[in-house]
């Protein structure tokens, strides 16, 4: 039976997902609880923005703010939360969580959805370390395990420590802070995986790492995979310990991504380069032309407190959590696809 047969609103498909919706709220509960308890302020920030984000590959929605005047500007619906409270830091809040509906264009698999729930959370004065023990009593709070793709993954603290620097040597042998282009091509033939011929740094890198480091993360513990390099670096902080890297975490569950964090960047020249970077990589890339969020960065200029951020895929922590094989499982309304039989 298909989609078309039997949405989810019928009584009989609600009633099989209905188990994991509400394990969903309960732990959507022991979670908002856990940070209210710990001396964190729940923040709402609005979802239309000037620019969605700047990530490189995410495509955004785009919509127009109609004014009272009859002019029009155009808006866009984040796909983080990042910009706005981050402005909240620099406004004098020290601790701030948010479970915020975010939405990202043209992603739809068993791990992916157009609109849905990203829980981050922001600490003033704290560096990228500080939110390692968030992350093990948050996903406790999921349960003694986590499932996924077969495994089991308990839950427990101390989560695994990795640099990405170690899992490139121990599975490849490949120095990937100091490989080149051409190094990582490479290593991409080594392994069978042929490169494109536009491929660059980036591309080459996530080719190994999605294909053969991140399917071994995580699958006797979580695993905390730090030291990113540096041209990877998005919105963190250099190591001033090791310039060659970011002060970036992501944490694994079974192969999967959970979380991404960061010690904040604060230099506002810094990130504004970072941001006509990744804009004119966009123009190149997708043919687009996304404008600069300047109030953010006028925020940075007027002084943002050394600060450390994470967001966190609610809705495939709740997925893990039940055991469920696709993220719509977990979801009250999944946005209807196009094609019911997809």
């Amino acid at each position: 039976m298909n989609a078309r047969d039997n949405p989810w609103w019928r009584p009989e498909a609600y009633a099989a997902r209905r188990p994991a919706l509400l394990a969903r709220a309960a732990l959507l509960r022991r979670m908002r609880d856990w940070f209210h308890g710990h001396g964190f302020v729940e923040v709402e920030t609005p979802a239309l923005q000037v620019a969605a984000g700047m990530e490189v590959h995410v495509a955004p929605f785009e919509t127009a703010l109609q004014e009272p005047d009859g002019r029009s500007r155009a808006l866009r619906l984040h796909s983080s939360p990042e910009f706005a409270m981050k402005k909240l830091l620099v406004a004098g809040e020290p601790r701030l969580f948010q479970f915020a509906r975010v939405f990202r264009n043209s992603e739809r698999s068993a791990t992916h959805h157009p609109e849905f729930t990203l829980l981050e959370w922001y600490r003033a004065g704290a560096g990228w370390r500080d939110l390692i023990p968030d992350c093990e009593a948050l996903l406790a709070l999921a349960g003694p395990e986590l499932r996924w793709n077969g495994r089991r993954v308990p839950t427990a603290a101390p989560f695994e420590r990795l640099s990405v620097a170690a899992a490139f040597r121990d599975r490849l042998g490949l120095d990937v802070l100091a490989a080149d282009t051409g190094r990582l091509a490479a290593a991409c033939r080594a392994e069978g995986l042929e490169p494109g011929g536009a491929d660059g740094w980036e591309d080459l890198f996530f080719r190994l790492f999605l294909n053969r480091i991140e399917p071994h993360l995580g699958l006797v513990r979580p695993t905390v995979l730090h030291g990113w390099p540096a041209r990877m670096a998005a919105l963190a902080r250099i190591d001033p310990a090791d310039p060659q890297t970011a002060e970036r975490f992501e944490i694994y569950v079974g192969g999967l991504e959970l979380a991404n964090a960061f010690g904040e960047l604060t230099d506002a020249a810094e990130q504004r380069r970072r941001f006509e970077a990744a804009a004119r990589e966009r123009r190149a890339l997708h043919g687009d032309d996304l404008p600069l969020d300047e109030d953010f960065l006028s925020a940075l200029e007027h002084g943002m407190p050394a600060s450390a951020g994470i967001a966190l895929g609610f809705d495939r922590l709740a997925m893990l959590a039940v055991g469920a094989d696709r993220i719509e499982d977990v979801l009250w309304a999944p946005v209807a696809a196009a094609d019911p039989e997809a």
